[in-house]
């Protein structure tokens, strides 16, 4: 039996991945790297509190054979493009590099619709970059998630998601799968089901996929 951990349990994506691991028979251990406390217990999960610019110094509790990252911020909720680029870029390519070396052989990562390290976008561009950078990292298996807009209850209120959601709901009958808003609890579903797949190399996983999980 594996063990799977997963930095950003707390958040829409993650919180409903973190109850499929812990129900999931595949998994016998599942470790959460987070911020602050999930709220959750379990006989299976043991959970890791760390500031993530610390990373470094819970390195020996990072053993685990897949690691899930959903961690992931907004330009307007972080403060500046520094702080967005740390929290995206910066915090899951050193998380890839200590599990890594820990001897996990799975990593899998959310980044967004869009990613691209040439775009003009600085959003775009970073999650670009961060795909980019993890993949030299040398898993044996990469697998890049990219959703569309999110859909769920999210802990924390993103200005303007409300607008965009309710805009992307009414006119889904005219957006091309690949473009449609998604589920949260989708692309959470979508993440497990690949990663028992335990398919080698690198592959990127699009919104239009994971809309039928």
């Amino acid at each position: 039996m594996a063990t799977a951990l997963i930095a950003g349990a707390t958040g829409l994506v993650g919180s409903h991945l973190l109850t499929l691991l812990l129900e999931d028979p595949h998994y016998s251990k599942v470790i959460s790297v987070s911020r602050k406390p999930s709220g959750r217990e379990h006989p299976k999960l043991s959970q890791v509190i760390v500031d993530f610019n610390k990373l470094g110094d819970v390195a020996e509790s990072l053993k685990a054979d897949d690691v899930y990252c959903c961690l992931g911020t907004t330009i307007r909720q972080a403060g500046s493009k520094e702080v967005f680029r740390n929290v995206d870029y910066g915090y899951p390519l050193q998380l890839a590099n200590l599990t890594k070396a820990q001897g996990a052989k799975q990593y899998l990562l959310i980044t967004a619709l869009g990613s691209d390290k040439s775009s003009s976008v600085f959003y775009n561009r970073v999650k670009g970059e961060v795909e980019e950078a993890i993949g030299k990292v040398g898993f044996a298996n990469f697998h890049i998630f990219q959703p569309s807009m999110l859909l769920g209850e999210r802990t924390e209120n993103r200005a303007g998601e409300g607008v965009g959601k309710a805009v992307m709901k009414t006119l889904d009958f005219l957006i091309p799968k690949k473009y449609k808003a998604i589920d949260g609890a989708k692309v959470a579903c979508a993440m497990l089901r690949v990663a028992k797949q335990n398919v080698a190399g690198t592959h990127i996983h699009s919104s239009g996929e994971m809309q039928d999980d």
